[in-house]
């Protein structure tokens, strides 16, 4: 069989199975550090070699110490050669004592590694308001080094350790060519409550081994992450701690469009698994807004609409009622005209122009009997385009959070 032709490899891309576990130079373990009481809870992702790193963090005013932190030892410029990830304990509105706890586990994994203390990520997750059980998390560090590998099973161990409310692992991974050289971009994610649109509580971590500049790099994750993980809600609420970071080898040479296509490609697979891994969730509702006059105006009314608890309880109990989604449209305030719109379900033409349904109500409950609900709204008002993704608000979203901490 012939080799494919360089052409043909320019433009191939190779899902894999391994997550960051896939990205050559990146090792990553995941422990039981005691954090909590029995299942993993602390993850480390080491790198071969300096890595650039571009960060997006949450938009919250209260902001978590391994937050504050992490910004500190990326502006240092000093390059990344290590992260760290406790779940169990958010490290969150916890003063002084906080940041000393974030500053002493990037030190703790520092002089493990034999790097400096700036070349370390640190994140966290779980209650807020709970002091950080330094001792339990040095200890698992120790751990953590001596078990740190690559490939699927590294990656899903670390991928556990980061996990809250959530029910799965989330990870992807895809390979790339340029110039006629295979690369890879694979990330770790979780989330699964308190998500909503304009980040979510939620944390990934993402590395690659192409070579970048901290500048492209950050232009690239902003916009991935606009498009991803700033489209999505489960419940509408946003955390103290989110944050996404993607680490990538130092270089000089511009990014290719394939890069960001990638890049694009692993956000997305995370965003909708913390969509359909969403406390409580038994349905993914994706909504499309066409039509719209500018991209401000489409993505404001998909946020909304996914956003809307109205239409998330609808959605659980299978109900029809396309009111709540023109409300929660209208609600955006971005100029919606009553006499131009049109609603469509699953492909299927649901309510026309003038508010006239093309779909009876028994017709409508059998297409909100699916797992997936796909929801297009066209504005009538112009070309832009945007889509939102959410899941429905259930009976177990209210246990779950009910006694989170119990």
């Amino acid at each position: 069989m012939l080799a494919p032709s360089q052409p043909e490899l320019q433009d191939r891309i190779v899902a894999l199975r391994g997550g960051i576990g896939s990205v050559p130079g990146v090792r990553v373990s995941g422990v039981h550090a005691g954090i909590k009481r029995r299942k993993r809870d602390l993850a480390l992702i080491a790198f071969d070699r300096e890595q650039a790193c571009a960060a997006v963090v949450t938009t919250n005013d209260v902001k978590a110490a391994p937050i504050t932190v992490s910004s500190e030892h990326i502006a240092s410029g000093m390059g990344v050669r290590a992260l760290v990830c406790n779940s169990g304990c958010a490290n969150a509105c916890t003063g002084e004592r906080g940041e000393r706890d974030a500053r002493a586990t990037a030190a703790q994994a520092a002089a493990l590694l034999e790097i400096a203390p700036q070349q370390v990520i640190v994140a966290s997750t779980g209650v807020i308001g709970v002091p950080l059980p330094l001792d339990r998390v040095q200890r698992g560090l120790e751990r953590c080094v001596e078990q740190l590998d690559e490939g699927l099973k590294a990656a899903h161990d670390a991928a556990e350790a980061i996990m809250t409310t959530d029910r799965v692992p989330k990870l992807s991974a895809y390979a790339f060519y340029h110039d006629a050289k295979r690369y890879t971009i694979g990330g770790i994610a979780k989330g699964s409550g308190m998500i909503a649109p304009n980040m979510a509580t939620m944390l990934a971590f993402l590395a690659t081994d192409f070579p970048a500049t901290q500048g492209d790099l950050q232009r690239s994750l902003a916009a991935a992450v606009d498009g991803t993980f700033n489209m999505i809600s489960v419940d509408g609420d946003m955390s103290t701690n989110d944050a996404v970071y993607l680490c990538a080898p130092q270089g000089s040479q511009p990014l290719p469009a394939i890069f960001e296509q990638v890049v694009g490609k692993v956000a997305l697979d995370l965003a909708l698994a913390m969509v359909d891994d969403g406390e409580g969730a038994t349905k993914r509702l994706e909504v499309r807004i066409v039509g719209a006059r500018d991209s401000d105006q489409a993505r404001a009314v998909a946020r909304a609409i996914v956003n809307s608890s109205l239409v998330k309880t609808a959605l659980y109990g299978e109900d029809p009622n396309w009111g709540r989604i023109i409300a929660a449209a209208g609600a955006a305030r971005i100029g919606l005209e009553t006499d131009r719109w049109s609603l469509a379900l699953n492909d299927r033409r649901w309510v026309e122009r003038g508010a006239i349904e093309t779909l009876s109500e028994a017709e409508a409950h059998r297409e909100l009997e699916e797992r997936e609900i796909v929801v297009t709204l066209d504005l009538g008002l112009g070309d832009a385009i945007a889509t939102a993704w959410g899941c429905d608000l259930s009976r177990d979203y209210v246990r779950i959070n009910a006694s989170y901490r119990t």
